[in-house]
């Protein structure tokens, strides 16, 4: 993947309709935010689809990425999981992916999303700041952002009330957001 500047004047250009722009954005991040997207959904299939419907999203809203709020990656990483979690919502789903019968069928040989995450210099230095986090915030944000939990689903799989659960993830992303800015 490119640097973090080089996403971020790629989603700019975007913003201009710059198509070459968007394609080069697409080529340097579609690994990483289909490594998400799969993450979250465990069939490849639809981690396709809601990636698809993300660049879309992307391509369409790009003049709306603020940088003051955070990393370009950081930004369409959420619209990715957004839309995943939408599609989740919308189908219904109501029992975990994990307990679905047939489940070995969909499960994708390559290494591990986190695992590809982890590649970059970027993520790096995320999972770099994760570590210097309490377990349980560390494991709620985990458990949020890359396995797709709602904050009361956490709350009931966990059995930790959900003001806890979300106390520990907002003030885990305020630290880490701390971290990462040094």
């Amino acid at each position: 993947m490119g640097p973090p500047d080089e996403i971020y004047e790629l989603l700019l250009r975007t913003a201009r309709g710059d198509r070459q722009a968007f394609a080069r954005l697409y080529r340097l991040s579609a690994a990483q935010l289909f490594a998400l997207a799969l993450r979250i959904f465990k069939r490849r299939d639809l981690a396709e689809e809601a990636l698809q419907e993300a660049f879309v999203s992307i391509w369409r809203h790009a003049g709306s990425f603020d940088p003051g709020k955070g990393a370009a990656m950081t930004w369409m990483a959420s619209i990715v999981r957004n839309r995943c979690l939408d599609r989740i919502r919308a189908r219904r789903l109501e029992t975990s992916l994990e307990e679905e019968a047939g489940r070995a069928e969909w499960a994708d040989p390559a290494p591990g999303p986190l695992e590809e995450t982890l590649r970059s210099a970027e993520a790096r230095a995320l999972w770099e700041c994760l570590k210097l986090l309490e377990e349980g915030p560390r494991n709620a944000i985990l458990d949020v952002y890359y396995e797709g939990f709602t904050h009361g689903e956490l709350a009931a799989r966990t059995g930790v009330p959900l003001g806890t659960i979300k106390s520990w993830i907002r003030r885990g992303l305020m630290r880490l957001k701390d971290c990462l800015e040094r």
